[in-house]
């Protein structure tokens, strides 16, 4: 057949994009706009094989085999197939299982099957080398793709090299149009600004005594920061370590030992949504009303959690914020008493313990809970519950209330 097709080692091509532009292979020193990245793979692929695009296969691990966002986004573009293998972690260190025998399984397939008359790969691994020479015999030209590398050097191995058809290098400047170092002062641009949203959940407000806390260390004070909060104000918050005071630090400061100026007459913890020192006249704990707010499930008909099912595969791409807004919309359009909502919105930046734990459970279906140090990543958590409360804020608007309520 007269088609091309790509086949991806996105452990490669992405570990040798970081080592490039920002000098080491964690994926997490970069920034990647797939859309963009795919885009350029298919286009370059069809100059130099002269052949119309068949597919794009991409190999990724992932933990437990479980779709991470940027595979959720992947696999509903048009043209793209993802296969995923494990991701495993030993001796404090990340590796793939199973992607290789996967590439080498479907690139032998698809040649024996005259599936194309030309099949780029996009990968170093020397593993491969069997799997391409079986594709020569069956007639199909291979192209090898390389990225360029950070010594000038290639970073494949080299039978590898010697047994393609074709090779190319995909220079830095090919990269830069879809890839982008995190750290200011990059190739591509600065890190992008923090959304406002977020930075109002990251507020939280703390008494004039506390504002200067001395370090854990007991050697320097901590400096005070700003932030916006909802009705647009600034709330001066003392910077931690990671420039947000932890549940630690309310805690200590609310301690039997400590000294009675010390201890706030009211704070709010944003750090989790629920669990904090909140302090209100005549209220010990959650709320009757929010006790009784409703959960999505309880408003979810099977045949609307069956479309949901389905929208969460095919639309919803896994970014955090994205996933907060999901689930406040679907919560507010199946909610019968609206007088529901302008309850829950009083309460910011206070999720009720169970729509949160519900929200933060939803969110996991996503691999957002998931992470290397199989530790909850806060500001995930932070981005997901920004993404619910401007959800909610956009349906309480004036404008957007229906007539009458």
């Amino acid at each position: 057949m007269d088609r091309c097709i790509v086949l991806v080692d996105a452990g490669y091509l992405l570990g040798a994009a970081a080592s490039l532009l920002a000098g080491e292979p964690s994926r997490s020193r970069i920034t990647v706009d797939h859309s963009a990245l795919i885009q350029g793979l298919r286009e370059r692929a069809e100059s130099d094989t002269q052949q119309p695009l068949l597919r794009i296969y991409w190999f990724d691990g992932a933990p437990d085999r479980v779709p991470q966002p940027e595979h959720r986004r992947l696999r509903v573009m048009p043209r793209v197939t993802v296969r995923l293998g494990a991701l495993t972690r030993s001796d404090g260190r990340w590796a793939q299982k199973g992607v290789d025998a996967a590439m080498h399984a479907e690139l032998t397939e698809l040649a024996r099957n005259r599936a194309c008359s030309d099949v780029v790969l996009v990968t170093g691994d020397g593993d491969l080398l069997p799997g391409m020479m079986a594709a020569k015999e069956h007639g199909v030209a291979v192209h090898l793709w390389a990225v360029q590398a950070a010594d000038g050097d290639y970073n494949q191995s080299e039978d590898l090299v010697a047994e393609a058809d074709e090779r190319r290098v995909l220079d830095r400047v090919w990269i830069t149009k879809a890839v982008r170092p995190k750290e200011f002062g990059g190739v591509c641009a600065p890190p992008p600004v923090p959304r406002p949203e977020i930075a109002a959940i990251l507020s939280a407000p703390l008494p004039e005594s506390a504002l200067a806390t001395t370090d854990r260390d007991g050697e320097r004070p901590r400096p005070v920061t700003s932030a916006p909060s909802r009705n647009g104000s600034e709330e001066r918050v003392p910077a931690a370590k990671g420039g947000v005071p932890t549940p630690k630090d309310l805690a200590a400061l609310r301690s039997p030992a400590a000294p009675a100026a010390q201890a706030p007459a009211s704070a709010t913890l944003r750090w989790s949504s629920d669990k904090g020192w909140v302090d209100r006249p005549g209220v010990v704990g959650e709320t009757p009303d929010a006790a009784a707010m409703p959960t999505l499930a309880q408003l979810t008909t099977a045949e609307q959690r069956w479309a949901d099912r389905e929208e969460d595969i095919t639309t919803v791409g896994g970014d955090p914020y994205e996933v907060g807004q999901v689930f406040a919309r679907r919560w507010v359009e199946r909610l019968a008493d609206r007088a529901q909502l302008q309850k829950l919105s009083g309460m910011y930046p206070r999720i009720p313990h169970r729509v949160d734990g519900e929200l933060l459970r939803y969110a996991a279906r996503f691999g957002l809970l998931a992470h290397k140090d199989d530790q909850i990543d806060e500001h995930d958590r932070y981005a997901i519950r920004a993404g619910f409360w401007r959800e909610i804020d956009v349906r309480t608007t004036p404008e957007n209330v229906p007539a009458g309520e």
